[in-house]
């Protein structure tokens, strides 16, 4: 399942761009006002949704309502939406508000002009978080035991980078399709219709899994009463985070992510644009970076146990934001200074433009991989020491609250650029000074991070030698006592709250 999904995802997170970026009259600089004002509010719009009808839905069914519309609505843009999107898209009215408005206002009004493209942009997004976060992680975290978790979950991390691969391929395969058509025919429609038959068929394939699975596969159950009770509104989310210092670590930790990526990717797709005009040069590009993403992913995972063993917790934090650091100041040096390194980067037969193009691959190419490998297990890590309570709401308040927030907070500050500097090129020197402030913050909280996740470890397990302490009393009480009188045994097996100064009790005073 865990294939599927993400063979699925890096078709869509390619296309959307492509989509978006290369269309007639837009550019690069529509992503930030994309994010901020079309995919937040869906997002957010979904996720009330998603709640009312977890409320009134069955498991199995609420699983089948949400992903079935993703997969209808891709099969029907690649056949039906964008053959016919020159019928629909109000280009007209768009050139007429942008010659009022002027150029600096290209990126919003080009939300206007291409909105079917934009509304596959959101769903390409939602696919990301929705059907990985929530539908398939939540599924893993039901029928998986703990014991269990400790053995697949990196497995499951290694065959989703198989799936970049293969992925890749497949982008690179269809983009190149033109190649081999006659004159007149849009090769990117013919492109389009056949990933998205992929898409449409591996979706069924994830929905055939899931009805195998609950149908003939035995599965462990456990209580989810805990789990129920936590329903936070995006105030309440909000007022936990700011409450809760190691929460609050933690959510900086992963806003910090968010605002830093968005910086330098932006940036980047705008040097892609200049460089591949056309959407199959754009597409097939975008091919051969998610293959390399792959194999660079899986090296990495390889080497993360390693990392965890050798270095610890802090030091595999502390890898993601330096790797982002080092090479967003190589990637911005060379836009920024291009035209004097001009000479050299042409011995070695690159143009300026080029060179920052490959360069920016690389940045991103190293920061996923590092987010795969080393980030996302880091931040899943670092709940486990909780009390079950600050877990789950935790989790949801960073769920709801902080992805969003890193997306649209680095979004935001690249429109407010844009509008202040007219063009994301004239901001470039004051992004790399922001991405230096926020990458520093996040090193700082990942540090904070890391002195409190020692102490809840050797707190969690002092806890676990009392508890085990704790249950040998009952039996030589029964082996000493002539009546078998015994305590309760609530009295003699303290719970992990009631132990003085347990993880619970020690968040709360903060």
């Amino acid at each position: 399942m865990f294939f599927c999904i993400l063979f699925n995802y890096t078709i869509l997170r390619d296309t959307k761009d492509v989509l978006v970026v290369t269309a007639k009259g837009s550019s690069a600089e529509i992503i930030p006002f994309l994010k901020t004002w079309v995919n937040l509010p869906m997002a957010v719009g979904f996720m009330v949704l998603y709640t009312k009808l977890a409320d009134v839905l069955p498991r199995k069914t609420l699983f089948y309502t949400v992903i079935l519309p993703f997969i209808a609505f891709f099969g029907a843009f690649g056949f039906i939406l964008y053959p016919m999107s020159n019928y629909f898209h109000p280009t007209a009215l768009a050139d007429k508000l942008l010659t009022v408005l002027g150029p600096r206002f290209l990126g919003p009004l080009a939300i206007l002009r291409i909105w079917s493209f934009c509304l596959f942009y959101v769903m390409a997004e939602l696919w990301g978080s929705v059907v990985i976060s929530v539908l398939f992680w939540g599924f893993a975290n039901q029928i998986t035991t703990v014991d269990e978790a400790k053995r697949f979950y990196p497995l499951f991390g290694l065959g989703a980078n198989i799936a970049l691969i293969f992925s890749g391929r497949t982008v690179k395969y269809f983009s190149q399709l033109r190649q081999n058509l006659g004159p007149g025919v849009d090769g990117w429609a013919v492109s389009l219709k056949g990933m998205m038959s992929i898409v449409v068929l591996m979706g069924l394939a994830i929905c055939g899994i899931y009805w195998w699975v609950n149908t003939f596969v035995p599965l462990p159950t456990r209580s989810q009463k805990k789990k129920e009770k936590v329903k936070m509104g995006t105030m309440e989310s909000l007022k936990f985070l700011v409450s809760q210092k190691y929460i609050r670590d933690l959510a900086t930790v992963v806003v910090a992510y968010g605002i830093s990526i968005n910086l330098v990717e932006v940036t980047w797709k705008s040097k892609l644009k200049a460089q591949f005009p056309s959407p199959n040069e754009y597409s097939a590009f975008m091919g051969d970076f998610s293959t390399a993403t792959g194999i660079m992913t899986f090296t990495m995972m390889l080497a993360s146990q390693f990392i965890f063993d050798k270095f610890g917790w802090g030091v595999a934090a502390a890898i993601t934001p330096t790797v982002l650091l080092i090479t967003g100041v190589g990637f911005f040096s060379l836009i920024l200074f291009g035209a004097p390194l001009a000479p050299m980067i042409g011995s070695i037969g690159l143009t300026p433009l080029l060179a920052a193009v490959y360069v920016g691959a690389l940045q991103n190419i190293f920061s996923k991989s590092a987010k795969y490998s080393l980030f996302d297990p880091c931040k899943e890590m670092a709940y486990i020491p909780l009390d079950e309570d600050t877990k789950v709401k935790g989790k949801a308040a960073i769920d709801v609250v902080c992805n969003p927030l890193g997306k649209s907070g680095g979004a935001l500050i690249q429109q407010f650029m844009i509008l202040t500097f007219g063009s994301l090129a004239n901001s470039t020197p004051y992004l790399g000074g922001i991405l230096l402030l926020i990458v520093t913050a996040w090193l700082a909280a990942a540090r904070s991070l890391d002195k409190q996740f020692t102490e809840l470890r050797k707190e969690e397990d002092l806890e676990k030698e009392m508890e085990r302490a704790a249950v040998k009393i009952p039996v030589v009480a029964e082996n000493s006592s002539e009546n078998g009188s015994l305590s309760s045994g609530s009295d003699l097996n303290p719970t992990v709250g009631d132990l003085p100064g347990s993880s619970s009790e020690r968040l709360k005073s903060q």
